[in-house]
């Protein structure tokens, strides 16, 4: 269900924060400025989202707004992996065209299965609030090796993902990745959970980016960064319940 590259997000890492330390530009990371940009961002992908949810009723294709917004996205995603300092000119640009592709489907899903959507957004919220409050508290800690698993899952599940596109090009389909059965139940929750875990390596990145005083335009990366998580994870619990509504 990753459809726009979201589900790996090699954006946010250490690497990134050593290389942005070498880069002199005014002004400094904060984790308000951070907060703020991420804010504006959401607001971009509701308004873009709400104007795509009524595609439909207004008699117009919602396909060049579905592909269209795609493609772009991953387009504009390409541009910030190599040129991360451009994320504070793009971002904005991505979570528009990001809103307009989630706001198509959104519609779709909610026609097939009544008040999905809102049950995904709730828990999509609910999952970063909870995330949040085990990183803070520090039940969850960020360390290296909670990286390097993190990392590794969502590279393999990102693999998957192509090869199962690439498989659905010569009509070979992967049954439990689209259907109710238990065994795509239980691997919507495992990607559900990695995803989950990958908002406390964005937020682990947004506060050593504070600490180590990480340029202004970085606080437009992370917040950035943390969105393509938040799309993923959104995709990926509506998904799931949409395979639990085919039950």
């Amino acid at each position: 269900m990753a459809l726009f590259g979201s589900s790996s997000n090699p954006i946010l890492s250490d690497k990134t924060l050593q290389k942005a330390g070498s880069q002199s530009t005014e002004g400094t990371m904060t984790i308000n400025g951070t907060i703020g940009k991420m804010a504006f961002l959401l607001a971009l992908v509701v308004a873009a989202a709400v104007y795509a949810w009524g595609v439909p009723g207004r008699n117009q294709n919602p396909l060049p707004f579905l592909y269209g917004g795609m493609i772009a996205g991953v387009i504009i995603t390409l541009i910030i992996m190599f040129k991360n300092e451009w994320a504070q000119y793009l971002a904005p640009a991505y979570a528009l065209a990001e809103g307009l592709t989630l706001g198509v489907l959104s519609v779709l899903f909610h026609n097939l299965y009544n008040g999905i959507v809102y049950q995904a957004v709730g828990l999509t919220f609910g999952v970063f609030a909870a995330m949040l409050i085990l990183y803070r508290t520090r039940i969850i800690r960020v360390t290296e090796r909670f990286k390097q698993i993190v990392f590794t899952a969502v590279a393999g599940i990102a693999i998957f993902y192509a090869l199962a596109w690439i498989l659905s090009m010569f009509n070979v389909r992967i049954p439990f990745l689209h259907e109710g059965s238990p065994i795509g139940i239980i691997f919507s929750l495992v990607v559900v959970a990695v995803a989950s875990l990958r908002l406390c390596i964005d937020f682990d990145f947004i506060e050593k980016g504070a600490q180590q005083r990480a340029p202004k335009y970085v606080e437009w990366l992370a917040s950035f960064g943390m969105l393509l998580t938040l799309v993923w994870l959104y995709l990926e619990i509506l998904s799931l319940l949409a395979k639990l509504n085919r039950r």
